[in-house]
């Protein structure tokens, strides 16, 4: 039997470095003392070096851990393993799936969230789209998500990619350029994080409203706290443009850029972000009373019910008949309950404030003023919103000669888009018919486009005039008078001016003569209709419309007896008739008969 020969020196030397730096490496990996395990017994080690973060709760690190939401290696001692495939953000729409969507959390909420009108944006999509003539329809299904996954562009989507698109639940938190006039939109977006994370120690109810625009100031970066109590700064961070509804709830209201009333010599120090002054008016009567945002808005109108809705008034469910009613409140216009409706002993209702816990009492309209015949197509804002934001103008122009930030893609491309618009206001809110009711309106994107070549020529343009439908969110207990509106040519969509009946007919003259445009010149801004009941602007739907002339004449009759017949419970409107001539007052020649 032949003995194989002895191994050489050299591997017997090789053999002990290898074991040496095995048990050095051993000596210098710090492992934790014990393992770590969660309330559903697994183990986690993650927790073995984040002992601090407390999300909230219901996601706490003893409950779920930290792999359940952020993903990456659970089980590695080691940080660069354990950190691979992590993600920072689990709300991001992007990943959700594995994260918030997952079996056993909140798995039905990710194909509502992603349907929603506020991660599709299709309705804002859709509409400019249509206005600006690339598509025949304003319902087309368009949304972010197919933007984010293409290089698809036009004139209409660039605006919107460089203008627009910080305002949907695709956005990526802190996705924009680490510079100060980026600082406010690097804080929205964020999938289901851009409503339900808080700042620690962030306001969990009614707050001063500067709180909602201020960020960035801890010096620290503890983990963002978790909530189903969406704060209403999560709402503001988005609606304070376009409708304002956010804002105008608060009673901010977005006045010129010149800053006044000035201070001490010297403009504003009201202003909201992007530089933009702001004077304070009466805010909601149900901010007043301390009620939030989702105190009202209901969980399906928020996140989505799973439709993928063309516009906002086919997701919206509530109104204020819901709790404002004669019969049974609490019944959205979908036929849902809502949770936070209390009944209490002697049948009376309350409505509990989802932050507060506040109960609110529930009060029917007065039967006598908000039933009155002659108002039964008036919704309740129309009576009782007393104010508006209204801008008037909108001035898009677009310089092929300089690059801006498209804010889907992250990259500069030509075409640097400025905005401006021709005035602004807030008083007297226009009233139009939309279906069978009448409802305020807004100027809803009064485009006047202008484009400039790269040699600096004007290269086209176009104009188109659109007048919306909008809830402003500035309720208030009184209503208008009845002046407000049977005097008031604003009001009735005529526009500031003065009106006056000639030989029978009604003559109206405005004020405002329009603007020229590169596509010629636009009629008075604020005028929606003319004394004829021809319209003289877009409608942002179908179905919307400002008042026919019989309407407007029969509005303004009604304005010529308010000088006797101040109160509408007098005897002469109970049965009123319109073709009844008035014994003291002669309409043919607008002079009292003697």
């Amino acid at each position: 039997m032949t003995m194989k020969p002895l191994a050489p020196r050299w591997t017997i030397l090789l053999l002990l470095l290898i074991v040496l730096a095995l048990v050095i490496r051993e000596n210098m990996t710090k492992r934790p003392d014990r393992l770590y395990q969660l309330a559903s017994g697994k183990v986690e080690m993650c927790l073995s070096c984040h002992k601090d973060e407390q999300p909230d709760p219901a996601h706490g690190r003893e409950v779920l851990g930290c792999a359940a939401c952020h993903l990456g290696n659970a089980l590695a001692i080691d940080q660069e393993k354990a950190h691979q495939g992590m993600v920072l953000n689990p709300g991001d729409l992007r990943v959700v799936e594995q994260t918030c969507g997952s079996e056993g959390c909140h798995a039905p909420d990710v194909k509502k969230v992603k349907n929603s009108l506020m991660a599709t944006n299709r309705g804002i999509l859709a509409t400019l789209r249509f206005y600006w003539g690339e598509a025949d329809t304003q319902n087309g299904d368009f949304s972010v998500e197919q933007l984010l996954n293409s290089q698809e562009n036009s004139l209409a989507l660039d605006y919107f990619r460089k203008l627009c698109a910080t305002c949907h639940l695709w956005k990526q938190r802190g996705d924009l350029p680490d510079k100060p006039e980026y600082g406010f939109f690097n804080e929205k977006g964020g999938g289901c994080t851009a409503c339900h994370y808080i700042r620690p120690q962030a306001p969990t109810a009614i707050k001063p409203w500067e709180s909602f625009f201020r960020f960035g100031s801890q010096k620290k970066n503890p983990h963002p706290l978790i909530t189903r109590k969406v704060p209403m700064e999560s709402c503001i961070r988005c609606h304070n443009r376009s409708g304002r509804v956010g804002t105008s709830y608060i009673g901010i209201y977005e006045g010129e850029n010149y800053g006044t009333p000035y201070e001490q010599g010297g403009p504003s120090q009201k202003r909201l972000p992007g530089d933009r002054f702001y004077q304070e008016l009466p805010s909601d009567i149900h901010h007043q009373k301390g009620m939030a945002c989702i105190d009202c808005h209901t969980r399906d109108e928020i996140m989505g019910d799973g439709e993928r809705y063309a516009h906002y008034e086919q997701a919206l469910e509530i109104s204020c008949k819901m709790c404002h009613t004669s019969s049974t409140p609490g019944v959205t216009g979908k036929g849902k309950k809502i949770n936070n409706l209390q009944t209490n002993a002697d049948g009376s209702h309350v409505l509990v404030g989802k932050l507060t816990g506040t109960k609110h009492p529930l009060r029917p309209p007065k039967k006598d003023v908000c039933d009155y015949p002659g108002h039964k197509r008036i919704n309740c804002e129309s009576c009782h919103s007393s104010w508006i934001p209204q801008c008037y103008g909108c001035h898009a122009k677009r310089d092929m000669r300089e690059k801006h930030l498209d804010k889907l893609s992250g990259e500069e491309t030509p075409g640097w888009w400025e905005e401006g618009r021709s005035y602004l206001r807030y008083e007297r809110p226009m009233l139009a018919v939309w279906g069978d009711e009448i409802v305020t309106v807004t100027p809803g994107c009064q485009d006047i486009v202008t484009l400039i070549d790269e040699d600096g020529q004007t290269a086209g343009g176009f104009t188109r005039l659109t007048m919306a439908a909008l809830n402003p969110h500035t309720t208030q207990t009184k209503g208008r008078d009845c002046a407000g509106c049977h005097t008031s040519t604003k009001t009735l969509g005529l526009g500031e001016g003065t009106v006056w009946k000639e030989n029978g007919q009604w003559r109206f003259a405005p004020l405002d003569q329009g603007i020229n445009t590169a596509a010629g010149r636009t009629p008075p801004l604020d005028g929606y209709v003319d004394i004829e009941g021809q319209p003289l602007q877009n409608s942002a739907r179908p179905d919307l419309r400002p008042f026919n002339r019989e309407e407007l004449a029969g509005i303004l009759r009604v304005g010529l007896c308010l000088d006797c017949h101040q109160d509408y419970a007098d005897k002469i409107y109970k049965k009123y008739d319109r073709a009844k001539k008035c014994p003291v007052f002669d309409e043919e020649n607008n002079v009292a008969i003697k």
